[in-house]
């Protein structure tokens, strides 16, 4: 069976849906293809089942670090319930709910895996091996997303490593885990599960965190050892394999061993274009995907007519593998796919509503471990490496009087990167309990290239954690009054 369409979303995760969302919302009739859950990688194996892993521990440690509540507290996690409580956050694994909300909006669901097979032509391939081909007569989206990546170390694949999607799904917490990398995924995951009661190893080949400030995984490496976890840095396993006991046996580069009951990969993402068909239109299967700031696709063939037609939004064109990234993307692209085909007015400047210019240096970030870890634009390293001269602000969290009140004991630290030319904010990073909330302000101050003069007049409550960014002001210290 052949129809038309005017837009082919392949990947019905979060990215994929806003895509088609704009789509539509702009008056094009849009086809939504998924093989899996409508709701994606994010929402039932990644972004919110993690995150509820890790909430009620953190609530619990938050609440001892408070005399009051500290001595209300009589009892342990109870993991069963946390447990209950992400898949009541997942849906059970059901996207029904998703899947009516795409009806709800006039989107078209093909369920089955879709591939390219040629300009504007999207095979779907169903669950009963039948096929529908879709032919757009505006766009397609690739929407589908990126896979762990088991690293060659010799043994590892058939000791039955967990990757991401086992961890957020677990049915009950392991006694022993070792986790292999150093990156969110692998701190997160240390957190949640160190919180619930279990054995954790963190074995990394450098430091923790290593795209954020270096006191980010510094703090992020004391606070695991404060949860009782063994972080090792500096090693890497060369063999893994299961023994006769099915335990996971570690061996290291040191000549030590680590042995667990479940072995977690945290070591990087590879595209999810292996089968996508991308060799029909000149591109190489399994590759990310290169686009511009519009998220077309560069390099893919025509199609006849001269028009532009592919396109590729979220973590599968590897400018920002983060969901709201990824959405940010996908409004922009939607939103500009509508434009052009129904003629009216397209803005492709810098910060137009058409292009995803923050991915390049404005990207927040948060990483939920112990403490948290928040982020956004340039650290102090990668100013240097692009030649910006630049100013630091280095501040303890604990300066701002509503840290103190959040928490007797309260550590942490804040800093700012200032362009020294333009005085304007580029980078900010803020590592403590609940900073979390503090990276938006941070965000706004490097997308509006708000002066620094000016952010003395922004001026934080009190007494609030915002406070700090007061005492960062003060340490880069008072703007001379004008001439």
């Amino acid at each position: 069976m052949e129809r038309e369409v005017d837009v082919v979303v392949i990947g019905a995760g979060p990215v994929g849906e806003n895509v088609a969302d704009r789509a539509r919302a702009g008056g094009l009739e849009v086809a939504l293809v998924e093989h899996e859950l409508v709701g994606g990688e994010c929402s039932y194996w990644a972004c919110v089942p993690s995150k509820t892993l890790l909430r009620s521990a953190a609530v619990l440690r938050a609440a001892r670090r408070v005399p009051g509540a500290a001595e209300a507290i009589t009892g342990r996690l109870d993991v069963a319930a946390v447990l209950r409580r992400r898949d009541y956050w997942v849906s059970d694994w059901d996207d029904h709910g998703a899947a009516d909300w795409v009806a709800s909006v006039g989107i078209q669901l093909e369920r089955g895996h879709g591939r390219i097979d040629g300009p504007r032509r999207v095979v779907v391939t169903h669950a009963d091996d039948s096929e529908t081909t879709l032919v757009a007569r505006h766009a397609v989206v690739v929407s589908t997303g990126s896979d762990p990546v088991v690293p060659p170390i010799d043994g590892l694949a058939a000791a039955r490593p967990w990757t991401s999607r086992d961890a957020t799904s677990v049915k009950a917490p392991p006694a022993r885990l070792a986790i292999i990398g150093g990156g969110v995924i692998a701190v997160e995951m240390a957190t949640a599960f160190a919180g619930f009661g279990t054995e954790v190893t963190v074995l990394a080949r450098s430091g923790l965190l290593g795209g954020m400030e270096p006191f980010a995984g510094e703090a992020v490496a004391a606070g695991l050892r404060g949860l009782g976890a063994t972080v090792r840095l500096g090693v890497t396993p060369t063999r893994v394999e299961r023994n006769g006991d099915d335990e996971v046996v570690l061996t290291l580069d040191d000549g030590s061993t680590v042995i667990a009951d479940e072995v977690l990969v945290a070591t990087g993402r590879r595209p999810r274009t292996h089968r996508a068909g991308l060799e029909t239109v000149g591109l190489e299967p399994g590759s990310w995907l290169d686009v511009d700031d519009t998220m077309l696709v560069r390099g893919a063939d025509g199609d006849g007519n001269g028009r532009d037609w592919l396109y590729a939004v979220g973590d599968v064109n590897h400018r920002a593998l983060l969901t709201h990234q990824g959405k940010y993307q996908g409004r922009a692209a939607g939103d500009l796919i509508a434009a052009r085909a129904l003629g009216r007015p397209v803005d492709v400047s810098p910060w137009g509503v058409h292009v995803a210019t923050a991915d390049h240096a404005a990207v927040p970030q948060v990483v939920f471990a112990e403490p948290e870890c928040a982020s956004v634009g340039l650290t102090e390293a990668d100013a240097a490496k692009a030649g910006r001269a630049v100013r630091i602000a280095d501040v303890p969290m604990q300066s701002a009087s509503g840290a103190g009140i959040l928490a007797d004991g309260y550590d942490g630290r804040a800093r700012l990167v200032i362009d020294a030319e333009r005085d304007v904010v580029i980078g900010a990073t803020f590592v403590g309990q609940d900073v979390a909330e503090l990276v938006h302000a941070a965000t706004i101050a490097v997308v509006g290239e708000v002066p620094v003069a000016r952010l003395w007049h922004a001026v934080p409550s009190f007494p609030t954690m915002s406070e700090v960014w007061l005492r960062l002001l003060e340490d880069l210290g008072r703007p001379e009054a004008a001439a």
